[in-house]
């Protein structure tokens, strides 16, 4: 589904001496952009924009494991994100702060990265000598093979589609170089730190205009909506992640734990997350949909995507409840990679599309709920819960699920927060 570009608010972008500010989250299955104003009543979204990539690339090294992505038509959804913002707005971008999908790694040759080029509407730059983004979900490092890697100096665990791992592999499989090329990592450096300016100007953001240092596009959701420590966030786009903030000061276990459910992830200033973190999320309901086109296909009937996605949902809003039982894991767990989906308590009565598609919502929240249930959230003193992803914010049985599970207050973001976040760091960490 391919959302518009959309006002969100007022226009002070056009007012002189405004800082405006441009979010950029390149994500598994979208490109999201979004301006933010400081402005005396606060940060206003004053523009926002999403793009489908239809990234999805043969891994032709990997075979059925691979995954990997056209960076070609990942930015062509960028350019288009932008050209569709007021030029007038655009004028006044004097940050960029990026976000995108983790883990995953792309190479590229020393200074032949892109290649800029002139257009209507000013610059636009295109990838120029670039691999594909391998990504997160990239399956072709076996658990044997991660197994025989050396043992990270960190509390969490090295899994397939880490970048990390996908190098060790094409090391293995490929290159010739003995050793990690530790010269391919890039530097660490602090949130809200620049990484260099424009060169040229792009759709009408001036030329000059800083760059913040790239961000995890989780951390950048939770930042775009958390506001207390009591709160916890649930994101679902195409993977799932349910967290809850640690007590400030708290130091992560020296050493990973492979076979935990709950990771501590790095936040802002110094503190942490504990993140149930799953590999299902929007990706398991798209995989149904496909699956069910595929279907229709074959018996001879052409039908679209996105009618059967709204039709599936429709037919699940008017069945409230199932005995059918989906365990969704598809893409299994990084703390269970042999663990798949399945499907029990099957009954005659209760195999109708509605039936089946409230048992895969279901099932995607008790997921999370197992690895992270809602008596450590009542623990850990979580008062209410902030929604967040464009799997979440655009499917009402998901949300109906998550009441369900989870009985607290739960308050619903867009699906752009990660691009707003980003902003937002480049707003508070100038």
């Amino acid at each position: 589904m391919m959302a518009d570009n959309q006002a969100v608010g007022l226009s002070p972008c056009a007012t002189p001496g405004t800082v405006c500010v441009l979010g950029i989250d390149l994500g598994t299955t979208s490109v999201k952009a979004a301006l933010v104003a400081e402005t005396a009543q606060g940060q206003i979204v004053t523009q926002s924009c999403s793009r489908e990539t239809q990234a999805q690339a043969d891994s032709p090294a990997a075979g059925a494991q691979g995954m990997e992505q056209d960076v070609q038509k990942i930015i062509k959804a960028l350019n288009e994100c932008l050209a569709a913002f007021p030029q007038e707005h655009l004028q006044r971008v004097s940050r960029i702060g990026i976000s995108g999908q983790m883990h995953g790694v792309v190479f590229w040759k020393t200074n032949q990265g892109c290649k800029w080029a002139e257009s209507g509407t000013g610059h636009t730059f295109q990838p120029g000598e670039v691999s594909h983004l391998i990504t997160w979900q990239d399956g072709r490092c076996s658990s044997s093979f991660l197994s025989s890697l050396p043992q990270p100096q960190s509390h969490l665990s090295v899994a397939t589609g880490f970048g990390c791992a996908t190098i060790y592999w094409y090391l293995k499989n490929s290159l010739r170089e003995s050793g990690f090329p530790l010269d391919l990592l890039p530097e660490v450096g602090d949130p809200g730190g620049i990484a260099g300016r424009m060169p040229h100007d792009w759709h009408g953001i001036p030329k000059g205009a800083e760059v913040g240092i790239a961000l995890g596009d989780f951390q950048c959701s939770v930042y775009s909506c958390m506001t207390e420590r009591t709160d916890a966030v649930l994101n679902i786009s195409t993977s799932a992640q349910l967290t809850v903030p640690m007590p400030l000061g708290f130091q992560p276990p020296e050493t990973p734990d492979s076979l935990s459910a709950v990771a501590y992830f790095p936040y802002f200033d110094g503190n942490y997350l504990a993140v149930a973190a799953s590999l299902n999320g929007g990706n398991v309901l798209a995989t149904f949909v496909d699956m069910l086109a595929c279907w229709m296909a074959e018996l001879g009937y052409d039908v679209l995507e996105s009618r059967v996605y709204t039709q599936m949902i429709n037919a699940a809003l008017a069945q409230n409840a199932t005995r059918l039982s989906i365990c969704p894991t598809v893409f299994g767990e990084r703390h269970m990679p042999e663990q798949l989906a399945s499907v029990t308590s099957i009954a005659a009565s209760e195999l109708s599309l509605g039936h089946v598609t409230r048992a895969l919502c279901h099932g995607i929240i008790q997921n999370l709920h197992s690895m992270l249930p809602f008596q450590h959230l009542k623990e850990a003193g979580v008062k209410r819960i902030l929604g967040s992803g464009s799997a979440l914010s655009r499917n009402e049985v998901l949300k109906q699920e998550v009441e369900k599970t989870f009985p607290l207050p739960v308050i619903y973001g867009k699906d752009v927060d990660a691009a707003v976040g980003a902003a937002m760091v480049m707003l508070h960490r100038r």
